[in-house]
């Protein structure tokens, strides 16, 4: 896997995208923390809002973007983004108001929403052979795994010296470390792309090949169990660490490194597995892992409501629900990159990236909103999405028979 880091340009890309990873980690707990010290037990409303307003970013602004910006030379896109984050971050300490967090949540997010999709869309284009694409697919998903695992680890650490605030520090040189060593990718050329057509066109153009292509309607049906399972752990972790079971900073650290090293594990072997079984068979594995996580998490909220014990519990089903939201998110990229072409390919990767964010316009206020008054009850209703998630995506891959590549 690691033999794709022979290309130089990947490399760069690749360290690029772990160093803005890393800060991007601190800021997650960073902002739980800040949440909790503006709200204390309203702290999963807050973040859920947050989250909520981040996905509304994603999903608002990423197509817009992507149409404005789609004859931009890609490097000019990416550092100008990360400029941007660069920026917000410095700003965070500095927060004393609820609001403000909302303001710069919305401002930080817009520019992800410009970055991540362009950085995704060059991958295929650096690495075009089908075999490296998706042990990139797997070492970036690595990345982000390891993001999950030693973020919150580095944050724990850090939390027995610093403050919190001292974290959003952090964030910022992660994003200043990504625009170096953008600069030093040599990117590939620019190919023919979807520039030549009129702007409205290009901004529903990812939509259409989602329309038309049968393996997205089933990744369609993916995302939305990945977006009940991540919800539950992004929004409500601070509340059951710190307000149900009282246990210090550092033990939300410990909490989410745990759902990152079940995605690790996962990223490590999904290129065998999906060479043994297929795409579409090791999504539908982790969705039915997913799933299967997501009704330990009920049974899991009512012991802990109850008891205010249930912290080695609360563990592994972190660590399950990172084994089951990483099956599904690793492979997903190939029936993206096999349903597009070059021409199109920054259009698509954005519309997975508008589409997948938009299904936490959903999943979000539940986790935050409903667990503000009931863990139990927002716990339940996202096992119940994940369910009906994982009957529609059965019936897609049944009836219309997915492969690898759309007809």
């Amino acid at each position: 896997m690691v033999g794709v880091l022979r290309n130089p340009t990947y490399a760069r890309l690749f360290i690029a995208q772990v160093v803005a990873l890393l800060g991007t980690g601190l800021l997650t707990v960073a902002l739980g923390l800040l949440a909790f010290d503006l709200a204390g037990r309203d702290a999963g409303a807050v973040m859920g809002t947050a989250l909520t307003i981040k996905m509304v970013a994603y999903v608002g602004v990423a197509p817009v973007v992507a149409a404005l910006v789609d004859q931009i030379p890609k490097k000019a896109v990416l550092v100008g983004a990360d400029l941007i984050r660069f920026a917000v971050a410095l700003l965070l300490p500095f927060v004393a108001e609820v609001w403000q967090i909302y303001v710069l949540v919305f401002v930080l997010q817009s520019a992800s929403a410009t970055f991540t999709p362009a950085f995704q869309s060059l991958i295929p284009a650096v690495l075009p052979d089908e075999r490296q694409y998706t042990r990139a697919l797997s070492l970036s998903r690595l990345a982000y795994d390891l993001e999950s695992l030693l973020s919150p680890a580095i944050a724990a650490a850090l939390l027995a010296v610093v403050s919190y605030h001292d974290l959003f520090v952090g964030t910022a040189i992660g994003f200043a470390g990504s625009i170096v060593f953008v600069l030093l990718a040599h990117l590939p050329a620019a190919a023919a792309t979807s520039s030549e057509l009129p702007f409205w066109r290009r901004l529903r153009e990812g939509a259409g090949v989602f329309a038309r292509t049968r393996t997205l309607w089933f990744l369609m049906c993916a995302n939305v169990a990945v977006a009940a399972g991540t919800a539950l752990v992004m929004v409500n972790t601070v509340v059951y660490v710190r307000g149900v079971m009282n246990r210090g900073d550092s033990a939300l650290g410990l909490a989410l490194a745990c759902y990152g090293m079940g995605s690790l594990l996962v990223a490590v072997a999904t290129p065998r597995v999906v060479e043994r079984i297929g795409v579409i068979r090791t999504m539908s594995a982790g969705i039915a892992v997913t799933v299967m996580s997501l009704a330990a998490a009920v049974a899991l909220t009512v012991v802990v409501q109850s008891t205010g014990t249930g912290w080695e519990w609360l563990l592994g089903t972190w660590f399950a629900l990172g084994i089951g939201t990483s099956l599904i998110n690793t492979p997903s990229s190939r029936l993206l990159a096999d349903a597009s072409s070059d021409r199109n390919r920054n259009l698509v990767y954005t519309a997975q990236f508008a589409l997948s964010h938009a299904c936490f316009l959903l999943t979000y206020p539940i986790a935050g909103q409903l667990g503000a008054s009931s863990l139990t009850f927002a716990a339940s209703a996202l096992a119940a999405i994940a369910v009906l998630a994982a009957v529609a995506a059965t019936v897609v891959a049944r009836r219309g028979r997915p492969t690898i590549r759309p007809d």
